[in-house]
């Protein structure tokens, strides 16, 4: 069962602005990582489900944040199913998100008030997610669609909640496109994660990188 309810864990996005999105197949680099993001003031993970035996993985992920990262709503990506979406909130999943829209997804969330954030490309495809009890949408591939897709989508649905994943960086440019266009928050992978500085277990990299870029964030909100 999840440790925050959809209210608890969309508030814990909307404050930080920023979620995280990682996969390792390695339980210790995984738990590493989520406690330095957690010391740099992250709130809201996702794991991604890619690699074999990721929920596995994910579950000792779960296990780990609980006593070590308390405030840390911990979610799960790249879901494309709902057998899949039931198996992660089995496992504590606080949050679901994909790459695109599934209605049966949409529905195993909803019943047990889990927030599922679908993967949509078009205006049209957010308002059906939204419909279907979407309350925050992501916005992905966000490197081919751009701030202005965003910008453009506000207008007309200024009450829509958007997350934008792919193509963020963790920089003050980029950071600040996204968020002017309207963005409630923003996914970000390998960015913030170097291969290299994984591979070196430079956990202080990411700890840093976090406050910095949650700095940049608050900064940009108070314009």
């Amino acid at each position: 069962m999840a440790r925050f309810d959809k209210i608890a864990t969309l508030c814990k996005i909307q404050a930080t602005g920023i979620v995280p999105v990682f996969y390792n197949g390695d339980v210790e680099a995984a738990k590493q990582v989520v406690k330095a993001c957690y010391d740099g003031g992250i709130r809201a993970f996702e794991f991604t489900n890619r690699g074999d035996f990721a929920h596995e993985v994910f579950a000792e992920v779960v296990k780990y944040a609980a006593k070590e990262c308390p405030d840390l709503a911990v979610g799960v990506g790249s879901v494309v199913d709902a057998p899949t979406a039931a198996l992660y909130i089995q496992m504590g999943a606080c949050f679901v998100v994909g790459p695109m829209y599934n209605a049966e997804v949409a529905k195993v969330c909803n019943r047990r008030a889990i927030p599922y954030t679908p993967g949509c490309g078009t205006v049209t495809e957010v308002s059906t997610a939204q419909e279907a009890g979407c309350d925050l949408c992501k916005v992905f591939p966000g490197e081919v669609l751009g701030p202005n897709f965003i910008k453009g989508l506000m207008a007309p649905m200024p009450w829509t909640k958007i997350m934008v994943t792919g193509g963020v960086e963790p920089t003050a440019e980029s950071l600040s496109s996204w968020f002017k266009a309207g963005a409630f928050a923003v996914g970000m992978g390998s960015k913030l994660f170097p291969a290299e500085r994984i591979a070196n277990s430079d956990w202080g990299y990411i700890t840093a990188k976090c406050k910095e870029a949650l700095e940049c964030v608050a900064e940009i909100k108070k314009r």
